[in-house]
């Protein structure tokens, strides 16, 4: 069993870090996820695979993380607490860690009511927060929650969200501090496009000296088109898109704004590249992995360092 993620040794190797993911399938699918999977192989270091995005059911990030693990790639297994209790949780981390996933993402997740089962009953047993350090206790001291000892516990690398642009914006760096103190080794973010918040974000962080605590990733999505843009920016919560990249993807003609929002994207890279405290990326190319080869290459995180 691997003792050590793959994203902890970029990471602990002083290396700019690259994520992406995977949207599992609305089916019984294996070969979606090996397709999706084999499009970022070599060009990231570690794939987060989703869980009930948006809260419509899909494939289990449990399965599809199986799927990954045996192509010889290495996933994030994500896991929300809107779904499961305290103990199907620590059921699934210690299955997952014995067939050696060993890097996870803690999240709350979106409310049913959002997704194509809005009838269906919350469980929200833990918050996030209340989720990292129930697994930083499996891991450092061999605890279930409930106080008992677990065989070979799971040596997961922990990682959590955070989003800088969300009201209150003054609670968004005490949030992360939260986080932080909990046991989160890395933190994905948001994606970025107003990078003026961000940087205002990003000082907060390093006033606190919480960029030495713990790996943030800075999370991107390219735009297919200006209308996707508009919808990011009036349609999805906790999301800052400012006009001028709205007008930006606008001004091109349609059948070029695929390309606009790519190199907008690799520019906003570039950018973050030099924000202190950014250790690396997260790219959120959402039904549009074949792009993320190419983002990787323009933004100069092309050979990923061998681990």
């Amino acid at each position: 069993m691997k003792t050590q993620s793959a994203l902890e040794k970029v990471l602990a190797a002083g290396h700019m870090a690259v994520t992406s993911e995977c949207g599992p399938p609305r089916g019984a699918l294996p070969d979606k996820i090996r397709e999706k999977a084999e499009l970022l192989r070599g060009y990231v270091d570690a794939i987060n695979v989703t869980d009930n995005q948006t809260a419509v059911v899909r494939m289990s990030s449990f399965a599809a993380c199986l799927i990954i693990e045996q192509i010889g790639l290495h996933p994030v297994l994500q896991m929300v607490t809107r779904d499961r209790n305290r103990l199907a949780m620590q059921s699934d981390i210690i299955g997952a860690y014995a067939h050696g996933i060993n890097t996870m993402l803690c999240l709350t997740g979106d409310h049913p009511c959002f997704g194509d089962h809005p009838m269906a009953a919350n469980v929200y047993d833990l918050d996030s927060i209340q989720f990292v350090q129930m697994v930083r206790k499996m891991r450092d001291e061999g605890r279930f929650q409930g106080g008992d000892e677990i065989q070979n516990p799971p040596k997961m690398f922990i990682g959590a969200a955070a989003n800088p642009f969300g009201d209150p914006f003054e609670l968004r760096v005490a949030r992360l501090a939260k986080k932080v103190r909990a046991g989160a080794d890395f933190i994905q973010t948001q994606c970025i496009y107003d990078m003026e918040r961000f940087e205002k974000w990003m000082e907060g962080v390093r006033e606190r000296g919480l960029h030495e605590k713990v790996a943030i990733l800075a999370g991107v999505t390219p735009f297919k088109s200006a209308g996707m843009a508009k919808y990011m920016k009036n349609k999805v919560p906790g999301m800052s898109v400012p006009d001028e990249l709205i007008k930006r993807m606008a001004g091109v003609p349609k059948e070029k704004q695929p390309e606009e929002g790519i190199t907008i994207c690799v520019e906003t890279m570039q950018r973050l590249k030099e924000v202190k405290g950014v250790r690396g990326f997260h790219i959120m190319a959402i039904e549009w992995e074949q792009k993320v080869p190419e983002i990787v290459e323009r933004a100069g995180l092309y050979p990923r360092p061998s681990v």
